[in-house]
């Protein structure tokens, strides 16, 4: 048998192969059924930024390569499984803020409690006499168009004194600025304490993070236990006088690896809608806005300007108003950032409501902690600000219910 024949029936015994391993493959999720992937169509040199960001923001590390001395979680997606909300095995516990006036306890290791440790450290326990909230990690699509937005988009939702009169007030956040924070063109600043600056938190259950650098450096830091060039203290465990560190080189983590990650949160796509011409998910949006649920989660936004053309003038719905509303005394934890309000939560943004199981283990756990076990739980638990539209829900009939969470679970 010649050469040339033994290579054509290897030939064909390959491409039989492949058939069959192909008829046992999935089939690839529809494009509205995952969160993860990039935003519209990248430049080759920017596609290739955003895998660096995806393989960084996979990372898991150990105590070789700089995680704790004490930390919570040793990746990125570990909490944001497929870029999801995180699952209650995940969840963040914050403490030391009782009031607007600032954390009397950062320097006993608040913000966030480290529960877990390397070996030859010991875990944190919260202060004595310190309050505190659990927080569930939130999705992270879509994030890029929420930071594209201005301060003054906006604050131009707030409503400080309610001078509508509706019952809903809607105010920012104003964090102060960490060192490493470069204003941009769409921020505007407050005067704080002295000739500190302050500015628009609009990440995170409280919004108190600026913007996803100042996110992405804190949850590296509180979350992992990993310096960056930004921020390059290890955390102490301060109640046993633990400040031995890691033994690891500081910086953990480049600035180049932290702006990767960040490009990649900037990128992610936007959650798409499920049948939204369903009928009765378009009755269930009509309701929606009837409810009142739509005065803080604003359905529609519009970018301006921005370094990446792909974020810049986009028309997105994420089902938010970014600004901070009195929920009431049922999810009043007692703990609160910046200038905050202990009973006060920031809108969280809905576009993907409907993929939440997906990524945490099959059920529902919704609001800051994850103690809604559905989207109907959720409503009910509304209070303070959303207890008018809370009423109006529970007023409907089965019917009319049912087509307003059909129309949720769609996002």
């Amino acid at each position: 048998m010649s050469k040339r024949t033994i290579l054509y029936w290897l030939s064909l015994l390959l491409i039989g192969i492949i058939s069959a391993c192909d008829a046992f493959l999935p089939d690839a999720p529809a494009e509205h059924d995952v969160l993860d992937g990039p935003i519209g169509e990248l430049l080759p040199e920017q596609n290739a930024r955003f895998l660096a960001g995806d393989v960084a923001f996979s990372r898991t590390f150990t105590a070789a390569t700089g995680l704790g001395p004490i930390f919570v979680a040793t990746s990125c997606i570990s909490c944001h499984a497929g870029d999801g909300k995180g699952h209650p095995f995940t969840t963040l516990t914050r403490f030391g803020q009782s009031d607007e006036l600032g954390n009397q306890f950062m320097n006993q290791g608040g913000p966030q409690l480290q529960n877990r440790a390397i070996h030859g450290h010991s875990p944190e326990q919260i202060p004595q006499g310190a309050t505190f909230s659990k927080f569930m990690p939130p999705a992270n699509t879509g994030l890029g168009l929420l930071a594209a937005l201005t301060d003054e988009q906006i604050l131009a939702n707030a409503d400080l004194d309610d001078r509508d009169k509706d019952g809903i007030s809607g105010v920012a956040n104003w964090i102060d600025a960490p060192v490493f924070f470069k204003a941009q063109a769409l921020h505007k600043p407050q005067k704080g304490l002295g000739a500190q600056l302050r500015y628009v938190g609009r990440f995170g259950k409280k919004a108190a993070a600026i913007d996803l650098l100042h996110q992405t450096v804190n949850a590296y830091k509180q979350d992992m236990g990993i310096t960056s060039f930004f921020d390059q203290e290890d955390p102490i465990n301060y109640a046993l006088g633990d400040q031995g560190g890691d033994n690891v080189a500081d910086p953990e983590v480049s600035a180049a690896e932290v702006a990767n990650v960040v490009f990649y949160l900037r990128t992610l796509k936007i959650p798409v809608q499920r049948t939204p011409h369903d009928e009765e998910v378009v009755a269930g949006q009509q309701l929606f806005t009837t409810l009142q649920c739509a005065k803080c989660h604003t359905p529609e936004w519009k970018t301006q300007q921005s370094d990446l053309s792909v974020l810049a003038n986009k028309t997105f719905r994420p089902y938010t108003d970014l600004l901070l509303h009195d929920m009431g005394p049922g999810l009043d934890d007692g703990y609160t950032e910046g200038t905050a309000k202990t009973s006060e939560w920031r809108t969280p943004p809905l576009w993907g409501l409907g993929l939440s199981k997906a990524s945490q283990g099959g059920h529902y756990f919704l609001l800051h902690d994850g103690r809604a076990r559905s989207i109907e739980e959720a409503i009910r638990l509304h209070g303070g600000e959303a207890s008018r539209s809370r009423e109006l829900y529970q007023q409907l009939d089965a019917g009319q219910q049912a087509k307003l969470l059909k129309f949720l679970e769609s996002l």
